[in-house]
C-alpha cells in the first residue's frame, strides 16, 4: 500500500479518520456538543449532597429524623470569658460584669436569638477561670457565616473594656466567616493558576503558541462540558463543591495529557517525513488507540469510588469519569479535525529562543537513553535498586493513621479562632465538638421518655463519657429532643471516640433504649468522624477488587499478554504504595514536613488513601499504556524485545516528561494551599505522578520487560478467543527486519 492507503482498524483510527475527512462537521458537532451541555446543565441546575445523605449508619439516621421533622438547626455561637491570670474567678463582680457585657451585647444586634448566661446553664470550667456565653444565629445555618460580622464586631467591643479577661467568640458561624476570608480564594486561584501553568509548560515543550494552545483548548472544554453534565447528573445522584474541584484537576490533568500524546505523535510522523493524511492515521491508530485504552482504564477506576456508598466519593467518582470520558471522546474526534484544519499552521507562533527540531530527525531524549543504556545493561541490578527504593519509600505506610483532621490539625495556630478552639477544649473537654443524641419519641413529653432523658444525662457524666454540662433542647411539636453531650477527650479523637462508643453501647442501651418506640441516635462531628472510618474501611476491599480485577482485564484485551497485565498491576501498586509512604513520612511522622508548611498534622485525613488509590491507579494508566504500546509497535514490527524497549522508552520520554511536568505543577499547586487536607491530596499526587514517571516508567518497567524477554508477549492458548482490541496501523518499520510472528507461524498484529 502506498504512503497514504495504510489499513486501520479500531475505534480511535475510525474516529479519527471520519473526523479528518469532515473536519467542520467534528469541529461544529464538539461546539455544539458542549453549548448544549452547558446550557441544559445551567437550565437544570446542580442538585447537590444533603446532610442525610452523606454517610450511612447512625449519622444518617440522626440527619434523616431531623430532615424529616422539619427542623432547622440554626448555627451555635459561643463567647469563651476567661480570666487571663489565675486570680480572677467567674464569681467575682468584674468577671460577671464582663458576662453581662457580653449578653447585651450580643442581644443588641438582633441577628442571634436563644442567649444563655453560664449562671444559668452551669457552663462554667471547673477551675472557676472560664465561662460560656451561647447563642443561635437567626436564618439559615447555612448562610450564617454572612451575617455574623456584627455579633463578632459586638464582642470585640466588649474585649475592649476588660483587659483582665480574654473574650473571644466561636462556632460554626464565626468558623465559616473567617475560613471564608482566609482560605475562600485559596481553591479559586488553584483552579485558575492551573491553566496557565499547564499552557506555560506545554509552550516550551511545542516551542510553538497554536500547537501549546490546542491541549489547553481541549482541557477547558472538556471541563464546561462536564460542568453542564454534573448539572442534569446531579438530580439522579448529587454532586458538591469538592465534586467539582476534583473534575477540574482531573479533567486538567488527563485533558491536557491526551492531547500531547495525539499531538506529539502527529508530529513526529511528520517530522519523519510522511504526508499530513498519513500522519494523522497514524496518530489515530497509536497514540488514539492508547487514549481510548487508558481512558477507559481511567474511568473504571473511578466507577470504585461509586462502591463506597459514600455520597461524596460517589459524587467525585462520577464526575471524575465523566469528565475523563469527555477528554478522551475529545482527543480521538475533534482533535484530528483540528489538526487536519492547522495543517502546517500548527506551528504557528513559535518561541524564537526554543530551538526547532529538524525534519526527520531524532526524537529520542539523550538524558533517558543514558539512563535506558544502564538500566538494559544490568536489569537484575536495576531492578532489585528501583524496586528496593520503592519499596523503602512505601514502608512508612505500614504505620499509616487515618482520621478526621481536627481544627488545629487542618488550619495550624495561625489563625486565632484556632487559638480560641484549643483553649475552649482545655477549659472544657469536648465543648466545641459535642455529641449530639437526637432523640425521637411518639410523644417527648411522656413521662417514661422525660426520665430516660434524664437518666441518659446523669448517667453520660458517671459513666466517664463526658464532665457536662449535657443540655436538653426539646421540640414539642416534632415530638423530638436534642441532647448536647461534650464527650471527654475533646479534640483528641481517639480519647473522644472511646467516649462516644461509652455513649452509644453503655449509657444509652441502659437509659433510652429501655424505652419502646424511642430512636436515639447519635451524631456529631466525633460520630461522623467514627462512621465515616466505618463506612469506608468496609468499601476498601470491594473497591480495591473492582478496580485492580476490571484495570487487568481491560490490559489483558488491550496487549493481548497475560504478562503485561499481571506486571502493569503489580508495577502500579508499588506507584501507589510509594505515594502513600511519602504521604505518612511528610504529614504523619513530620520528616521534611516544613517544606511544606506541615508542621503538626501527626495523621492522614481519613477519605485520601482510598481517593488516592483510584485516581492514581488510572492516572498512571497514562503512562503505562502509552510507553507499553510504543514498545509493543515496535516489537511487533521487527525488533527485538530489548532493542523495542529502548526504542519505545527514549522515543516517549519527551512526551512523558512533558505530561508528568504538567500534572506534577497543577498537583503542587495544590499543595501549596493552607488547608491540610488539600495540601496532602496536592502533595501525594504530585509526589506519585513524579515517582511513576521517573523509576517506574523509566527504570522499572524496561528492566522488568528486558529480564522477561520473550515471555512478554506471553498469552495462553486458551486465551486467544479474547476479543482482540488491538490494531493494524503499519506506517513503516521502524528499522529493517523480518516481522514479528506468533507461535504458529502468523505474523502478529499491531
Amino acid at each position: 500500500m502506498g504512503n497514504g492507503e495504510a489499513r486501520v482498524r479500531g475505534l480511535a483510527a475510525r474516529a479519527g479518520g471520519w473526523s479528518a475527512r469532515h473536519r467542520w462537521a467534528a469541529v461544529g458537532i464538539w461546539v455544539l456538543f458542549v453549548v448544549l451541555a452547558m446550557g441544559l446543565g445551567s437550565a437544570a441546575g446542580r442538585a447537590d449532597v444533603k446532610d442525610s445523605d452523606q454517610l450511612k449508619g447512625e449519622t444518617h439516621t440522626a440527619a434523616r429524623i431531623i430532615e424529616d421533622a422539619g427542623i432547622d438547626e440554626p448555627a451555635g455561637e459561643t463567647v469563651l470569658i476567661q480570666a487571663r491570670s489565675g486570680g480572677l474567678k467567674a464569681t467575682d463582680a468584674e468577671f460577671r460584669d464582663a458576662v453581662t457585657a457580653v449578653v447585651r451585647a450580643v442581644e443588641g444586634t438582633g441577628r442571634v436569638t436563644e442567649v444563655t448566661s453560664p449562671y444559668d446553664t452551669k457552663t462554667i470550667s471547673k477551675d472557676g477561670r472560664s465561662a460560656l456565653v451561647q447563642f443561635d444565629m437567626r436564618g439559615e445555618a447555612d448562610t450564617a457565616g454572612e451575617r455574623v460580622e456584627p455579633v463578632l464586631k459586638a464582642v470585640e467591643g466588649v474585649q475592649k473594656g476588660h483587659g483582665s479577661l480574654r473574650i473571644e467568640e466561636i462556632g460554626g458561624a464565626s468558623m465559616m466567616k473567617t475560613f471564608d476570608d482566609a482560605f475562600g480564594d485559596d481553591f479559586k486561584k488553584a483552579e485558575y493558576s492551573a491553566v496557565p501553568v499547564a499552557f506555560g509548560i506545554l509552550l516550551i515543550a511545542f516551542g510553538a503558541l497554536v500547537a501549546a494552545l490546542l491541549p489547553v483548548a481541549l482541557a477547558v472544554t472538556a471541563i464546561m462540558a462536564t460542568m453542564g453534565l454534573m448539572g442534569i447528573v446531579s438530580h439522579l445522584q448529587p454532586m458538591s463543591d469538592t465534586a467539582n474541584s476534583v473534575m477540574l484537576l482531573v479533567g486538567m490533568a488527563v485533558g491536557v495529557d491526551y492531547c500531547l500524546f495525539y499531538l506529539r505523535r502527529e508530529r513526529e510522523e511528520r517530522e519523519a517525513g510522511r504526508d499530513a493524511q498519513t500522519a494523522l492515521r497514524i496518530a489515530a491508530a497509536t497514540s488514539g488507540r492508547a487514549i481510548v485504552v487508558s481512558g477507559v482504564t481511567v474511568c473504571v477506576a473511578m466507577a470504585g469510588m461509586l462502591f463506597t456508598g459514600l455520597a461524596e466519593f460517589e459524587a467525585m467518582g462520577l464526575a471524575s469519569l465523566m469528565v475523563v470520558a469527555v477528554a478522551m471522546v475529545g482527543s480521538v474526534t475533534v482533535l484530528p479535525a483540528l489538526l487536519s484544519l492547522l495543517g502546517g499552521r500548527v506551528e504557528k507562533g513559535r518561541i524564537p529562543f526554543l530551538r526547532r527540531r529538524k525534519a526527520g530527525g531524532s526524537q529520542d531524549s539523550r538524558f533517558w537513553t543514558a539512563v535506558l543504556r544502564r538500566v538494559l545493561a544490568r536489569p537484575v541490578i536495576s531492578v532489585a535498586v528501583a524496586a528496593g527504593a520503592l519499596l523503602a519509600i512505601a514502608a512508612p505506610a505500614l504505620g499509616m493513621k487515618t482520621q478526621q483532621l481536627t481544627l488545629d490539625q487542618e488550619f495550624g495556630d495561625s489563625l486565632p479562632i484556632v487559638q480560641t478552639y484549643n483553649r475552649l477544649n482545655d477549659a472544657f473537654p469536648g465543648g466545641s465538638e459535642p455529641a449530639e443524641v437526637v432523640v425521637k419519641a411518639d410523644d417527648i413529653n411522656a413521662p417514661e421518655v422525660k426520665s430516660a432523658l434524664a437518666g441518659f444525662r446523669d448517667r453520660a457524666i458517671s459513666s466517664g463519657a463526658s464532665r457536662g454540662p449535657v443540655e436538653v433542647r426539646l421540640h414539642d411539636a416534632q415530638n423530638v429532643a436534642f441532647v448536647y453531650v461534650p464527650l471527654v477527650g475533646g479534640s483528641d479523637l481517639d480519647r473522644a471516640g472511646a467516649s462516644l462508643d461509652k455513649l452509644r453501647d453503655e449509657v444509652r442501651p441502659a437509659t433510652l433504649g429501655k424505652v419502646d418506640g424511642v430512636e436515639a441516635p447519635i451524631t456529631g462531628q466525633v460520630a461522623g468522624s467514627k462512621d465515616f472510618n466505618d463506612q469506608l474501611a468496609g468499601a476498601v476491599v470491594p473497591v480495591f477488587a473492582f478496580v485492580v480485577v476490571f484495570a487487568f482485564l481491560l490490559m489483558l484485551l488491550s496487549f493481548r499478554s497475560l504478562t503485561i497485565a499481571l506486571t502493569s498491576i503489580v508495577l502500579n501498586l508499588l506507584s501507589v504504595g510509594a505515594a502513600y509512604g511519602v504521604l505518612v513520612a511528610i504529614f504523619q511522622h513530620g520528616w521534611g514536613a516544613s517544606l511544606v508548611g506541615a508542621e503538626g498534622v501527626g495523621a492522614i485525613i481519613t477519605w485520601l488513601p482510598l481517593f488516592l488509590f483510584v485516581i492514581l491507579f488510572g492516572l498512571s494508566m497514562d503512562y503505562h499504556v502509552f510507553v507499553v504500546s510504543r514498545i509493543r509497535e515496535a516489537r511487533l514490527r521487527g525488533l527485538a524485545t530489548k532493542d523495542a524497549i529502548r526504542h519505545g522508552v527514549v522515543t516517549t520520554a519527551g512526551v512523558v516528561t512533558s505530561a508528568a511536568v504538567i500534572m506534577v505543577a497543577v498537583f503542587a499547586i495544590f499543595g501549596t494551599l493552607s488547608m491540610q487536607s488539600m495540601k496532602q491530596m496536592g502533595v501525594g499526587l504530585a509526589a506519585a505522578v513524579l515517582i511513576d514517571a521517573t523509576i517506574i516508567r523509566g527504570v522499572l518497567l524496561p528492566a522488568v520487560m528486558a529480564l522477561l524477554g520473550e515471555r512478554n508477549w506471553y498469552l495462553p492458548k486458551w486465551l486467544h478467543r479474547l476479543p482482540d482490541l488491538t490494531h493494524d496501523e503499519a506506517p513503516g518499520a521502524v528499522v529493517a527486519g523480518p516481522a514479528a510472528r506468533d507461535d504458529e507461524g502468523e505474523p502478529l498484529k499491531v
